[in-house]
């Protein structure tokens, strides 16, 4: 069953993986290309998300896998014949047991290790590109407005990084309005400040209050454009990027650094813990429905849904709890009461599937012996 249950687990998790990175592509794909970043960038992006990606969907994974394998299990009356040689429910549940803890130690390394690693770089890159020129400004044949009252448009961008036909429309003055066209122009940045350099143009300036529209060219003229990059220049630090170890030891420090609440921070910390825990969760919810069936020629199908059922249960239980941990850091025990719950509720299903005496299965009332 193990190797069942290992082997689907890969198909399942790659499916999904796949689906929910596609989804995560597909927005970044939007925000980051259409802000003018280019594609290596995106790349950098998904890949950076990618771990998280996985650590969400493992447990669904392990989920679909023993659903899948032991109703196949059943359907061949492979279980029954297992059953009547003397093995118990509980007995068949090991190995469902065993593939929920490999899950889950494949999880603890994402979450302790992984993700934290993976999005304090994407945090890092994200820091980086906010104040990009090149993707807030320099884009061909759209008009942009960097900031209320400007408007930028440039024609064309060559190789070599020459503006052509650049057209700069400044209205942040109410009783002033100036246009600038120019021919040709280049970006310069000199000691963290961005300033377009303009050849051979004209500015137009239009008095609000006389309506007088003055006329002059230029040779070269240098327009600062620092204030209309908007840039994210805060290098705070993020609880979901920090190590396990500072979150844990260093509790009341992480929460001033990232400037949150002590109980996010012990949200944070003890769900790296209890998220890996769903996955022996999953396993054993989804091998446990089942096993309450037993063998039917009509399949499990009820009992497929009333263990999808049970996993929207425990998902309940886990967003009804958040709250109150990050409000009040003491309460931090409650973030392990869903996988308390998941495992009560497999405890209670080997339970009733191990009867030996249950409606249906023993000899009927007054059959003869």
């Amino acid at each position: 069953m193990l190797s069942r249950f290992m082997m689907l687990f890969g198909f399942f998790a790659l499916v999904l993986v796949s689906v929910y990175w596609v989804n995560r592509a597909v927005i970044l794909f939007d925000r980051l290309i259409g802000d003018g970043h280019s594609a290596r960038i995106f790349l950098e992006f998904t890949m950076l998300s990618l771990p998280n990606v996985i650590l969400l969907v493992l447990p669904m994974a392990a989920f679909a896998a023993t659903t899948y394998v032991t109703n196949r299990l059943s359907g061949d009356s492979e279980l029954a014949v297992v059953q009547a040689t003397g093995y118990s429910p509980w007995r068949l549940a090991r190995p469902a047991l065993a593939f929920g803890l490999i899950v889950m130690m494949m999880m603890l390394v994402l979450s302790h290790y992984l993700v934290p690693a993976s999005l304090a770089q994407l945090r890092e890159r994200e820091v980086e590109i906010s104040g990009s020129v090149s993707a807030q400004l320099l884009r061909e044949g759209a008009f942009l407005n960097p900031s209320t009252g400007v408007t930028f448009y440039i024609r064309e961008i060559t190789a070599d990084g020459e503006l052509r036909d650049v057209f700069l429309s400044d209205r942040r003055q109410e009783d002033r309005a100036v246009t600038y066209t120019a021919a040709t122009a280049y970006v310069l940045r000199e000691d963290g400040a961005s300033n377009i350099v303009m050849l051979n143009g004209l500015a137009q300036t239009l008095d609000g209050e006389t309506g007088r529209l003055s006329v002059t060219t230029f040779e070269d003229l240098t327009y600062d454009i620092t204030n209309l990059i908007s840039s994210d220049t805060s290098r705070r630090p993020r609880t979901y990027a920090m190590s396990t170890a500072d979150l844990l030891l260093r509790t009341e420090e992480s929460a001033r650094l990232a400037d949150d609440p002590v109980g996010e921070v012990l949200e944070e910390v003890h769900g790296r813990f209890q998220q890996p825990l769903l996955a022996v969760v999953a396993a054993l919810i989804g091998y446990s429905a089942l096993m309450v069936g037993g063998f039917s020629r009509f399949g499990l199908g009820r009992q497929i849904v009333f263990a999808i059922f049970l996993l929207v249960l425990v998902k309940l239980v886990e967003s009804v709890v958040t709250t109150p941990v990050r409000a009040n850091g003491n309460l931090w025990p409650l973030i392990y009461l869903p996988s308390l719950a998941g495992f009560a509720m497999a405890a209670a299903l080997l339970h009733v599937a191990a009867r030996p005496f249950r409606p249906g299965r023993g000899a009927a009332p007054g059959a003869a012996t």
